[in-house]
């Protein structure tokens, strides 16, 4: 890549990160509320592990997209390019994107598992153990990152900016076996262990539900399961699938470039900012493909959730819950009417009310 071309990717990725921020976080903020507080057809763990997904690929997008590659392509000097802010951002970046990989590895074990035993499916639904599991997640994300605050140190560099040349302090990484240890031990507990396991216990999902549905007929798994769950529990696995799905595909290549950069090109006279070397160029566009991921979920819902897009409509149409608010008012409206007390003694004069063409006016 020369000349004009090299000019026009670094203006791409001015306008790529800012956007990515623009839409992704009110989008997570948005489908956090939708899975929450409006019905969408998931079940209790499902609306707990995708809401905690939601909620930190937000903090991943304020940490990385925004603080960080944002402020490096339009300001001269962020704020992390001192200290503490170079250790805390780094910290903050691994611990948010373990938690949004295990996040995702956890909820595919977890189907899987759900499938396979009736004890298993107990024990999983039970929304305090879900709780518990993702702070689990996210508790252990951020104790494993607590090392990478160390992985970068703050050094005066000499920088050209037009025409001038300069030294500025700058968050650069340090070149000690510390660093590179760590790094690639964070590389696969946030890549490559995770990547794999979604692979394998999605394909342990398919061939489950293959053998299930050669080994019943349909009217035997509707008096197993109840039709209910049954619809249930399929919403849910297509909305893992799709989500491990673009997982993988959006993971996977910035988790081999990174790979090669760290085997074929680790010196300290390589320049990462050369987009004259093909690396580079890749490299930057699997990292444009792994920040995406977190922008994404949103879409995936309302592409394979039919009840997620009428919850949307309903939303966007500002219309309230009809069916609910009618049946809330049935029910008091009755207990009103009825007669509950049989022990009362009777009086003298009883007296009997029949309710008649008792309406619900809306």
């Amino acid at each position: 890549m020369e000349g004009a071309g090299v000019t026009f990717f670094i203006t791409l990725q001015k306008i790529y990160y800012p956007l990515l921020c623009l839409m992704g976080i009110p989008a997570n903020l948005f489908t956090f509320y939708m899975i929450c507080f409006r019905k969408c057809g998931m079940s209790n763990t499902a609306i707990i592990y995708l809401s905690c997904l939601a909620i930190v690929d937000t903090f991943y997008l304020v940490w990385v997209i925004l603080l960080d590659l944002t402020l490096t392509f339009w300001l001269l000097q962020p704020f992390w390019h001192s200290h503490p802010w170079c250790g805390i951002l780094a910290f903050l970046q691994y611990g948010s994107l373990c938690s949004s990989s295990w996040i995702v590895v956890v909820f595919t074990i977890e189907r899987y598992l759900v499938l396979r035993s009736t004890a298993a499916k107990q024990h999983f639904s039970q929304s305090r153990v879900t709780k518990l599991t993702c702070f689990a997640i996210v508790l252990v994300s951020h104790l494993v990152s607590v090392p990478l605050a160390w992985i970068n140190t703050v050094a005066p560099v000499n920088l050209t900016m037009n025409g001038e040349n300069m030294t500025l302090p700058r968050c650069i990484y340090r070149d000690k076996v510390y660093s590179t240890v760590i790094v690639w031990i964070t590389t696969f507990l946030s890549g490559g262990i995770p990547i794999v396991l979604v692979i394998i216990f999605n394909y342990l999902i398919g061939h489950h539900l293959c053998r299930a549905t050669n080994l019943f007929t349909k009217e035997e798994r509707r008096v197993m399961h109840g039709r209910t769950t049954r619809g249930m529990l399929k919403r849910t696995i297509l909305l893992l699938g799709t989500v491990s799905v673009a997982f993988v595909v959006l993971s996977l290549p910035r988790f081999v470039t990174y790979c090669i950069l760290r085997t074929m090109y680790n010196n300290v006279n390589f320049n990462r900012d050369d987009y004259s070397l093909p690396i580079n160029v890749a490299g930057d566009l699997a990292n444009m493909l792994q920040n995406l991921n977190s922008t994404t979920n949103f879409l995936l819902y309302c592409m394979v959730s039919r009840r997620f897009r009428r919850e949307l409509v309903q939303v966007a149409m500002c219309k309230a819950k009809a069916l609910e608010l009618g049946s809330v008012l049935t029910h008091t409206a009755m207990k009103v009417f009825s007669v509950v007390d049989h022990k009362a003694s009777p009086s003298h004069h009883p007296a009997t009310v029949v309710l008649t063409n008792l309406k619900l006016i809306e």
